[in-house]
């Protein structure tokens, strides 16, 4: 070893490393390219299938078949993204995601769009997402290292990026709707992600590489069941993973579904669009506002009041007010839900070793899923029995249900318990507090962002 190359347990410990924004930028700013095009295609598909069957039941079969491959591929994500590296798997999500998007004109003008290719198409689109999510939120814990931003702040300019992308993306797609036609938008999707792939792709991501074949998973199904019992057996995180996937399964149906028909029916595409901008507007602020002053507040009080103020906005919303005060409902929505995911980020980061991080991310993010094709199967034959409103006022007193049940829930309060050691959270990365068989993999990937100075 040259002298004045650092030895493993001083590549663990920030200091060490020479300060860079790039990564850290370059993250944020593939999070935000990814998520706008999603956010275009949230607005977009169920436009399209609205104007092809005029059936809002099979608008809701159409989001449940799509939440479903999303069940699947968020499950196994995880592990591929532990397997090939966090990087590689970032670009080529992107690129299999601006695929399936460009199937729909390419298919509009050759087959036709019938509900069986839509159907189709939907499924296909939906498989790509989560592993790119997951991977890029697993390289934030690195990225914000190498930049020297405290993590408990990178998770809330994170969510901020997520929450400005769907800023974004849904009002475009209503924009793009009313100027361009349903079909020809997702052509905007397709660059948006190519976009977004080719930014990932020439840029040198911390932590972003293949992880040394001693310290790789080894087998698919066998990789991913570890980060199950891992997850089942911390009572915080699979706490915390039972109540998302409840609050989804509530909050899905109503912005898959119910919204989009009430404004269908009022022929509003870009109405709905400013809607959603309007909510993650005041998400973005308050994921902001949980970057600059979380620090200040316990993690449990903080993540139950926040849960209680973001549903009665949204109860609120379902009484269906003026258009100007349902903006402004949303607005609030969004600023309460602002430290929801942070918090929830940095509960997974805290508790979770380094080299299980992707598998438990992909584990978390399927159990969110997994609610979501009951309550669209439940939404749309309701919707289509009792009309739109009635159903959105049950979905959002549920929302408010579960919501004050956190309070009560005791395991919560270790929300605060300081990071174990070996995670993305804990106080020094010293080699010395590490489990033995994370101490090399864990040296080897900050040492990847280390440039070696010449012999």
């Amino acid at each position: 070893m040259h002298p004045s190359t650092p030895s493993a347990p001083d590549l663990l410990r920030p200091a060490t490393l020479r300060r860079s924004w790039r990564p850290f930028v370059v993250l944020e700013t593939t999070t935000v390219l990814s998520g706008t095009a999603n956010g275009i295609s949230m607005v977009a598909f169920p436009w399209l299938v609205l104007e092809t069957t005029g059936d809002a039941s099979l608008t809701a079969v159409v989001a449940a078949v799509t939440a479903l491959p999303l069940l699947v591929s968020m499950l196994f994500a995880g592990t591929i993204v532990d397997m090939v590296g966090r990087r590689a798997v970032s670009v080529v999500a992107d690129l299999l995601s601006l695929t399936s998007v460009a199937l729909v004109p390419i298919l509009a003008v050759t087959v036709g769009l019938d509900f069986g290719v839509l159907l189709a198409v939907a499924a296909l689109g939906a498989v790509f997402d989560p592993a790119g999510l997951t991977a890029r939120e697993t390289m934030l814990p690195e990225a914000a290292r190498r930049a020297r931003v405290p993590l408990a702040r990178a998770n809330g300019i994170h969510e901020s990026a997520y929450g400005f992308a769907y800023l974004l993306g849904p009002g475009i797609g209503g924009v793009l709707i009313g100027l361009i036609g349903t079909t020809t938008t997702f052509w905007v999707t397709a660059g948006v992600f190519a976009v977004s792939a080719l930014a990932m792709a020439t840029t040198r991501m911390p932590g972003g590489g293949r992880p040394a074949m001693a310290h790789r998973p080894q087998g698919l199904w066998t990789s991913t069941r570890e980060g199950l019992r891992f997850l089942w057996r911390d009572r915080v995180l699979r706490s915390m993973a039972i109540l998302t996937s409840l609050l989804v399964g509530v909050w899905l149906p109503i912005e898959g579904v119910v919204l989009p028909v009430i404004f269908n029916e009022m022929d509003q595409p870009a109405k709905l669009g400013l809607l959603i901008t309007a909510m993650s507007t005041g998400g973005v602020i308050g994921a902001l506002g949980y970057a600059a002053l979380g620090h200040r507040f316990r993690r449990r009080p903080a993540f139950v009041a926040s849960l209680i103020l973001t549903s009665i906005p949204v109860l609120g919303m379902a009484f269906l007010p003026s258009y100007g005060v349902m903006l402004a409902l949303s607005v609030l929505t969004g600023i309460f839900f602002g430290a929801i995911n942070p918090i929830t980020n940095l509960a997974m980061q805290n508790r979770t070793p380094e080299a299980m991080r992707g598998r438990v991310v992909g584990v978390m993010g399927s159990a969110a899923y997994a609610a979501g094709p009951l309550g669209y199967l439940v939404a749309g034959p309701l919707i289509e029995a009792w009309g739109p409103q009635p159903v959105f006022l049950l979905m959002t007193s549920l929302l408010l249900v579960v919501s004050v049940a956190t309070a009560f829930l005791p395991v919560l309060r270790h929300l605060d318990d300081p990071a174990v050691p070996g995670s993305a959270g804990a106080p020094h990365l010293d080699a010395r507090d590490l489990d033995p068989d994370l101490r090399l993999v864990q040296a080897e990937r900050i040492a990847e962002s280390v440039e070696r100075p010449a012999a």
